[in-house]
């Protein structure tokens, strides 16, 4: 029961169910007294079953936009199936009443599924699951399930453990992806293969990241990069258009580089056209000395020039100073284009004959910083996203999809210098890089590639190691000891040398790609029962503590945290 409405001698109930709702008219021509007392009594949110003739309402209280508003139930049998107490937070809502807050609604999950909203997202979520497997399955692949009790595999995150009752001091690891599994498909010799994987990682948590979450899997042998990315459009289109999203494609691709020099993050926003530049060279005798420091260090002056930014107000210039020195840059450099030149503290920064060459027309806005690419991407990245908001630029596509290639192979360890995995430690090497792999690993890019669409990453893959040689290298840059590499990838190892087809794949994040198609503010919207941001499960309890028998049944204790 949705909502009642009691009129004298007649009742209205609106029953919804997940088709959405139906009038009852309980009226005294067709219903009798006792149900009329019945109907009367009922609780909203109770389950009932009911009896009557399908009839036409009233003209005059007709909606023609809902097939169910045009018509009503008369009702002549009624029964409270499953009475409900009252709710504790409500599932019919006046039109823009606001939500209880989330911890609530997560506490009472199951009343807060209810909500049409989240009813509508879930179907979605079951049509977009369907079209990825028919993709797939259109494309050949075979759909093959991997274990979720696993080894300890090192995926950039901590795994979950579970202990073996039967192998006392020995764990399971929930696995954060299938990636060696599906490696091993292909040695096998099953070609192409694909899983709607559950993943699990025990790290913290984000509005778009939860501990256990779904993952569009893939893998495919005797591929390219490019075959690879072919695929993956097509299942990306064909999500697209469950939505009712018609998306051009092939997609551009962007190099790693490139997206870092002119948007400072490995995954823009190209719905706008706004650009970092590099004014370094611009840099002349007039402009002030911390500048000529820093770019002398081997820093680089950088900016980003606004058409219409220049009616920014001083507050709104002050908050994106704000913004610069929270992303650990100095300062921010402003200057406005008027019709006269250009004004501002920038003029002193940069210099004004070295800004008089930048050019630009009047109404520009100008924001610089200055410092290590480190440092400065990250901030103007920050700055970009603010100046659109601010300026309110202009969409010049709805949906902008690229990939980005050429990775760099690894990243360094900023306190220790260690080589790390950028992404996971069996991406194979650019060939054009390959043999700089002992000399000059760091400068060595990945046959990786990422989708990303509107300024979120959808997804990574990569082309394979298939040499045990190369992966041991690998492995061993990562400063894993020869006796480590054995006891932990020994059966991939195995795998490999049994003689490997060259291989590749894709992990899409489906949850994203659902939350995104859904327009929800967060994954939780989209998951029938999540977690918190704290990893809890509110509506269940859990996690929990558990009877110290099991405990002992499992080889383990509970320290105190003296």
């Amino acid at each position: 029961m949705h909502r009642r409405r009691d009129l004298g001698g007649l009742i209205f109930i609106d029953m919804r169910d997940r088709d959405g709702l139906v009038q009852l008219s309980f009226d005294p021509r067709w219903t009798s007294l006792e149900v009329m007392r019945r109907a009367a009594g009922v609780g909203v949110e109770s389950v009932v079953l009911v009896e009557g003739e399908v009839a036409l309402r009233p003209e005059s209280a007709r909606d023609t936009s809902m097939s169910t508003r045009e018509i009503e139930v008369h009702v002549t049998g009624f029964t409270v199936a499953g009475p409900a107490d009252t709710p504790p937070i409500p599932v019919a809502r006046k039109e823009n009443e606001a939500l209880p807050a989330e911890e609530l609604r997560l506490r009472h999950r199951v009343l807060d599924l209810r909500r049409p909203e989240l009813q509508a997202n879930l179907v979605l979520r079951h049509r977009l699951l369907q079209r990825a497997r028919q993709t797939l399955t259109d494309l050949e692949f075979l759909e093959i399930e991997t274990p979720i009790l696993t080894k300890p595999t090192p995926e950039g995150a901590r795994d979950y453990l579970v202990p073996s009752r039967i192998h006392r001091g020995e764990f399971y690891a929930l696995p954060q992806s299938p990636q060696i599994y599906k490696q091993l498909l292909m040695v096998a010799g099953y070609d192409r293969y694909f899983q709607l994987a559950r993943c699990f990682r025990d790290e913290d948590l984000r509005a778009d990241r939860q501990p256990e979450f779904t993952q569009i899997d893939l893998e495919a042998s005797f591929v390219s990069a490019e075959d690879v990315q072919l695929v993956v459009e097509r299942v990306l289109v064909d999500l697209w258009h469950v939505a009712d999203v018609r998306v051009p494609h092939p997609f551009p691709r962007l190099a790693f580089q490139e997206a870092m020099e002119k948007y400072g993050i490995d995954k823009p926003d190209l719905r706008y056209d706004l650009e970092i530049r590099d004014l370094t060279p611009l840099v002349g005798a007039d402009s002030a000395p911390f500048v000529h420091e820093e770019v002398a260090t081997g820093g680089r002056l950088r900016g980003i020039v606004t058409p219409g930014g220049a009616a920014l107000t001083r507050k709104a210039l002050d908050g994106l100073a704000a913004l610069a020195r929270d992303a650990r840059a100095g300062g921010l450099i402003w200057a406005r284009r008027t019709a006269e030149g250009w004004e501002g503290q920038g003029v002193k920064a940069v210099g004004a004959t070295s800004l008089d060459a930048l050019g630009g027309q009047a109404g520009d806005l100008l924001v610089a910083v200055v410092g290590a690419d480190a440092v400065t991407s990250p901030a103007l990245h920050l700055l970009r996203g603010e100046l659109i908001r601010l300026a309110a630029l202009p969409q010049r596509r709805a949906h902008a999809f690229c990939w980005i290639v050429d990775f760099p192979l690894f990243e360094q360890d900023p306190a220790s210098g260690d080589y790390l995995p950028a992404h996971h430690p069996f991406t194979a090497p650019h060939p054009d890089d390959i043999g700089r792999l002992a000399s000059d690993p760091g400068s060595c890019r990945a046959l990786h590639y990422d989708a990303v669409y509107n300024g979120n990453e959808l997804g990574s893959g990569s082309i394979r190691i298939t040499d045990p040689e190369t992966q041991r290298h690998i492995f061993g840059l990562l400063g894993i000891p020869d006796r480590d590499i054995r006891r932990r990838f020994g059966f991939l190892l195995d795998g490999l040398a049994a003689g490997a087809p060259p291989h590749g794949g894709f992990a899409l994040g489906f949850d994203r790609i659902a939350m995104l198609l859904a327009g929800a503010p967060s994954l939780r919207d989209v998951i029938a029962f999540p977690k918190t941001t704290a990893a809890r499960a509110l509506f269940e309890g859990a996690p929990t503590p558990v009877n110290p028998a099991d405990l002992t049944a499992l080889h383990l204790a509970v320290r105190s945290d003296d």
